[in-house]
């Protein structure tokens, strides 16, 4: 069940706060809580007017054992279509 409530903690906050979540690519368990790292769809409209490809932020984000969020950081950008380096 912890896991499903850590999914959504973080589509909660990137949907109020940042951008929504586009897919959840990580979640491990720590000892301090948990790392996650998901990808959002970052200047939608301005790419589609363009007929440019998406750009996809990759973020990675931290939450203590309280399910509470401590920390995210942007790792990356890159286009929707190109292959992830760790793939």
């Amino acid at each position: 069940m912890e896991i499903i409530e850590v999914l959504e903690k973080i589509k909660k906050f990137f949907g109020e706060h940042l951008l929504p979540v586009h897919k959840v690519t990580s979640i491990e368990i720590t000892d301090n809580g948990w790392d996650v790292f998901v990808e959002v769809i970052e200047e939608n409209d301005y790419m589609k007017s363009h007929a440019k490809d998406q750009i996809l932020g990759e973020y990675h984000i931290q939450l203590n054992k309280n399910m509470e969020i401590t920390s995210f950081k942007r790792q990356s950008l890159r286009p929707r279509s190109s292959i992830p380096k760790d793939e």
